[in-house]
């Protein structure tokens, strides 16, 4: 870019429908953020030529930047609640 110019794409989408393209095909570098975009906050690149978990464990079933995964244990009894102000 001899003018150092940047270029930012903002996307909104809702929380139900993920899927947006993929610009992999114009930009390769993209594939790396698309991947970290996915594998922290679940967004389906469609187009994607390899689109899969890279930092996180391949057996998480939840995205942690969305932050919808349960925070304690439900059925522990080892703790008192009393405690905690509950």
């Amino acid at each position: 870019m001899p003018k150092n110019r940047r270029v930012r794409l903002k996307l909104f989408t809702s929380i139900g429908e993920t899927h947006v393209p993929s610009l992999t095909g114009l930009f390769p570098g993209a594939n790396w953020m698309e991947r970290e975009t996915f594998d922290f906050y679940g967004v389906l690149f469609t187009g994607h030529p390899n689109l899969k978990r890279i930092l996180n464990m391949d057996e998480m079933n939840y995205f942690p930047m969305r932050k919808e995964y349960p925070l304690e244990d439900a059925k522990r009894d080892d703790k008192d609640n009393t405690m905690f102000g509950r």
